[in-house]
């Protein structure tokens, strides 16, 4: 186990290395960023130095690679104040097959567990990256795992699980939810309810129509064997997440990007995926696009109803909003703000946070807002990555104390990425 806080209270003990200039006569001050690494003394199965980083854009935050060359995507579901995650990344610069590791943490992401590889026997190539990203869930002891492959062309391929009955120590190869082993399938996300079933969603044009739609499939024996695939749109955005989320009701919500227009639909089943209606279309922009903007959403809900976060590129409205079912008007965020999630934090009725990356003066940076009123109104944005660095792609889950931000950077004129995390009490 690796610690967080005792690495940062090292940093903070070496006041040394920050070094402020003060300008009394123009009340100015500036702090020169630091970059500090730190080696461990740490045993073989125990992940690599972390890496913390000093600098002007506080609160501070630690990375880690987690012995990679390269992370190239990532997932985190919580269950029962329990965090359980898969990363996906290169060992080396050459490395054409990948690994995935599933770690967990019992103290809301402070510290981690050594990270276990999923992928020993080698079962595929992983094309898993940022925004088609390795996906996990989890339920008590029983945890399956999600990622796309390569098949016959390098760009697409069949999905690929696995799953684990002893919370994640031991890990067992499973069928494809798609069955459809020699075909193309992108862009999964999955969920366990309450009742302990797995449900997962991909996009895949199976029929060959030149378009693909969305599919379904879910598992009632903890990914052991899935039941067979339906279609719950057959017309779908071919490049955009989709997301899944479930309510205090049992009530299975999915959050994709339609085919004409293209803007985010909202499907709901109320009967634990045997039948799904209700659909919604999010914002209602009417955006004409005939391209891929690779762009999904973040769903939350709660007893009150569902949060959105969507992003449109029609003209006149383009950039990140969120709609809820208490205000389908479109709340416009920002302009510039794209990839986004969001979460409802826990025991605290309409209090949700929103993360999303941003394209600024200072780079591509991570920023969050606080809504008290369900999404009606929301706090100014704040940044939370390192001013310099390139962030994409955050995710956040609601803790006992607060909430969890995560994503990926890389420093200025690096190629490769790192995996940051950042915690944020109430």
């Amino acid at each position: 186990m690796f610690s967080y806080n005792r690495l940062l209270a090292i940093i903070m003990k070496l006041e040394k290395l920050t070094i402020l200039f003060v300008d009394i006569m123009n009340k100015k001050i500036s702090v020169v960023s630091i970059l500090v690494t730190i080696v461990l003394n740490l045993t073989s199965c125990t992940p690599p130095p972390l890496q913390l980083q000093i600098n002007s854009a506080f609160p501070i935050y630690p990375t880690t690679a987690l012995g990679l060359f390269d992370i190239t995507s990532f997932d985190v579901y919580s269950d029962n104040q329990r965090l359980h995650a898969v990363v996906s990344g290169k060992k080396s610069s050459d490395d054409m097959q990948g690994v995935i590791y599933y770690l967990q943490s019992t103290d809301e992401g402070q510290h981690w567990s050594p990270p276990i590889n999923l992928n020993t026997n080698g079962l595929s190539k992983i094309l898993a990256g940022r925004g088609s990203d390795v996906q996990i869930a989890a339920r008590d002891q029983n945890l399956v795992v999600i990622w796309q492959s390569s098949g016959e062309l390098p760009s697409s391929g069949p999905l690929v699980s696995v799953y684990s009955a002893d919370g994640g120590k031991t890990w067992q190869a499973g069928p494809n939810p798609a069955v459809d082993n020699g075909g193309d399938q992108a862009h999964p996300d999955l969920l366990v309810d309450h009742q302990g079933n797995f449900h997962v969603v991909w996009l895949a044009d199976p029929e060959e129509n030149g378009y693909q739609s969305l599919r379904y499939a879910r598992s009632t024996n903890h990914g052991v064997s899935w039941q067979m695939p339906v279609t719950l749109d057959q017309t779908t955005c071919s490049c955009c997440w989709n997301t899944l989320a479930e309510s205090p009701n049992d009530k299975i919500h999915v959050l994709y990007r339609d085919m004409n227009p293209r803007d985010m639909a909202l499907l709901s089943s109320s009967d634990h995926g045997f039948t799904w209606q209700d659909k919604k279309t999010l914002g209602e922009f009417n955006w004409q696009f005939d391209g891929c903007p690779h762009v999904g959403g973040g769903l939350a809900v709660d007893a009150n109803g569902f949060y959105a976060s969507v992003w449109t590129g029609e003209a006149s409205h383009s950039g990140l909003y969120t709609v809820s079912s208490k205000n389908s008007l479109p709340v416009k965020i920002g302009k510039n703000a794209t990839h986004s999630d969001i979460a409802v934090l826990n025991d605290k009725p309409y209090h949700l946070v929103l993360v999303w990356d941003e394209l600024s003066p200072e780079g591509t940076g991570i920023f969050s807002a606080e809504s008290y009123d369900g999404g009606m109104t929301w706090s100014i944005a704040k940044r939370l990555s390192a001013i310099g660095t390139h962030a994409t792609h955050p995710h956040v889950t609601a803790t006992a104390s607060g909430f969890l931000v995560l994503w990926t950077e890389k420093q200025e004129k690096q190629t490769t990425s790192r995996w940051a995390i950042l915690h944020q009490p109430f």
